[in-house]
């Protein structure tokens, strides 16, 4: 990432009038004084008749002119570049900006004083003292910056404050690009477990699925080395003129939708310790977990818009596809949806393989939209959040009235086929992520995390 460009220390594509305008307004302190005090005492050489006073006034107010002057004449030209190692870091982390700026003129500099904008979350903004820059020549100044929120920030523009030696007055100019800085959810190493809706048998996270239903529906292809010979189909062969294979299975990549319950009014409060931003947490956990295991992975919201990428549709599974996962999270914003009746109408399809779903306050209604959602697919796991948990207080204070209680939701979900685990505070994704996996499909319920219960087989 760069910010790179020249920039002229009088010279900036605008017209002669307004840059010189813009010079006056650069003056310092020193240089109003000055100039404040020259006219000052010419004024007072009129009224006293003082002619050594009037050329003393004219000193102290032609010395922050010429200044000026000199300054906007001076046809510096400068080039910046800012790097970022990683452009892309998990909340709480810390990622080194680099400037470096290079002197691309024939003339030395000033003295140059350099500040790179940024958000207040990432922390103060950064100013550097640049001494004289020879003809050619290059400075690098580092800082760090560090979010416990995640976000994309802007980095940029960079801007250089131009001033002369006696301090009369400082031109600001700013580069015209700048960057950003990706700060995406932290994700939780999860389990080795085999979860539910994956095909057992057929290594990991992937399946298998025969590619011919009889002699008339094979599909051959050309002989290759290695291939065994029982395979030839001698029809196709005869019709080739060349060897060729029946093509009997193909594998095929087990499928997840990770749907993620974005309402303003499911999840109360705010900050890095909310209820939403474990929600967004554990997502992108157990996206990324999924697709390192060989799943197709697919992000969906309440609002019933997936994610382009990430539609289920993937060749495979790479970083890439795991960073557009994290990038996607880092800004996403609660919904005013008022219901989970889009994601229902995207998932009514009935698309088969494993749901992964984090719903927060649901009411009756809503919970019930969640028990259709689970008829729509193979094998289903719902973290409930218990969003007094996370509020203030002895037990929290509940602010919606007809949100039902978190115990009364996750047996509406078990009833509905869900394998529903609650989810506190101080819940630990691992073990609930172990949980699911060990009481999916299973009989009899087991102690779950929080002392709560695991059932509802998948």
């Amino acid at each position: 990432m760069s910010d790179g460009g020249s920039l002229g220390a009088g010279h900036g594509g605008t017209p002669q009038r307004a840059g010189l305008r813009a010079a006056l307004g650069g003056l310092t302190t020193r240089g109003r004084s000055f100039l404040a005090a020259g006219v000052a005492a010419a004024v007072c050489s009129f009224l006293l008749g003082q002619a050594d006073l009037l050329r003393v006034g004219l000193l102290l107010a032609a010395l922050p002119l010429v200044c000026v002057l000199v300054l906007h004449r001076t046809r510096h030209r400068v080039a910046g570049s800012r790097t970022l190692t990683p452009g892309r870091v998990p909340a709480g982390g810390e990622s080194r900006v680099r400037l470096r700026i290079e002197n691309v003129s024939r003339l030395p500099t000033g003295v140059l004083m350099l500040q790179d904008r940024v958000p207040y979350v990432l922390g103060p903004r950064p100013r550097f003292v640049l001494d004289r820059v020879e003809a050619g020549g290059r400075r690098e100044v580092s800082y760090r910056v560090r979010s416990d929120l995640r976000g994309r920030y802007p980095l940029g523009p960079l801007q250089l404050r131009l001033s002369d030696p006696f301090g009369m007055c400082e031109l600001a100019r700013s580069f015209s690009t700048a960057d950003a800085l990706m700060v995406v959810p932290r994700t939780e190493p999860l389990p080795p477990v085999r979860p539910a809706g994956e095909t057992p048998g057929y290594g990991d996270g992937r399946q298998r699925s025969l590619a011919l239903a009889g002699e008339d529906d094979i599909i051959p292809r050309g002989y290759r080395h290695g291939d065994d010979l029982r395979r030839v189909h001698w029809r196709s062969t005869a019709r080739h003129g060349e060897l060729m294979v029946r093509r009997e299975e193909q594998p095929q990549k087990a499928c997840c939708t990770v749907l993620l319950d974005t309402r303003a009014q499911a999840h109360e409060g705010a900050g890095p310790e909310a209820a939403f931003e474990w929600a967004v947490t554990a997502a992108a956990s157990v996206g990324v977990h999924l697709l390192e295991r060989g799943f197709s992975v697919r992000l969906l919201t309440d609002t019933g818009s997936p994610v382009p990428g990430l539609d289920g549709t993937g060749a495979a599974a790479s970083a890439d596809t795991a960073g557009l996962l994290l990038d996607t999270l880092a800004v996403l914003e609660p919904s005013e949806e008022s219901g989970l009746s889009a994601a229902y109408d995207v998932l009514r399809g009935g698309k088969e393989g494993l749901l992964v779903a984090f719903f927060g306050d649901l009411d009756e209604e809503q919970a019930a939209v969640a028990g259709r959602i689970r008829q729509r697919c193979g094998a289903a796991v719902a973290f409930v959040l218990d969003g007094d948990t996370w509020l203030p207080g002895p037990g929290g204070i509940r602010f919606a009235s007809d949100q039902l209680p978190v115990a009364e939701r996750v047996l509406m979900l078990r009833k509905a086929g869900w394998t529903a685990l609650p989810v506190t505070a101080d819940s630990s994704l691992a073990d609930l992520w172990r949980c699911a996996a060990d009481h999916a499909g299973a009989g009899p319920e087991r102690p779950a995390p929080n002392g709560a219960t695991a059932g509802g087989g998948v």
